[in-house]
C-alpha cells in the first residue's frame, strides 16, 4: 500500500531527494552539504549510500562546510579560493591544516 510521506526527518528528506534523483541513473550526482542539519545517524546512512552509490560507478561531487567530512568521505579534495582552484589533494595527504591553508 502507499503511504503519504507528510514531514520526513531531516536524513529521510535528503535520502528523498538523493533517490529521486537516482532515479534518472545519473553517471555524476552532486551534492552540496548533504548532512547539513540532519543527525547523527542519519549522516551515518547518507555516507553509507554515497559509498554503495561510487562503488556502483557513479561518481559523486561533494561540497561540504564540515572538514572532517571531506577527509572522511572524499578521495580527492579540491579547495577553491575566490573562484579559483589553489590546491588538490589525495585523501591520504589532506589534512585540516592543509586544507585551511589552501582555502586563505
Amino acid at each position: 500500500p502507499e503511504a503519504r510521506l507528510t514531514s520526513p526527518s531531516g536524513g529521510n528528506q535528503q535520502k528523498c531527494i538523493i533517490a529521486r534523483w537516482l532515479r534518472t541513473k545519473p553517471a555524476v550526482l552532486l551534492l552540496d552539504d548533504p548532512t547539513r542539519g540532519v543527525d547523527v545517524g542519519a549522516k551515518a546512512e547518507l555516507y553509507r549510500l554515497m559509498d554503495q552509490l561510487c562503488r556502483d560507478g557513479i561518481a559523486i561531487i561533494l561540497t561540504s562546510s564540515e572538514l572532517p567530512e571531506l577527509l572522511t568521505v572524499c578521495d580527492r579534495i579540491l579547495v577553491l579560493s575566490e573562484g579559483r582552484l589553489t590546491a588538490e589533494f589525495s585523501r591520504g595527504e589532506a589534512t585540516e591544516q592543509k586544507i585551511l591553508e589552501a582555502a586563505v
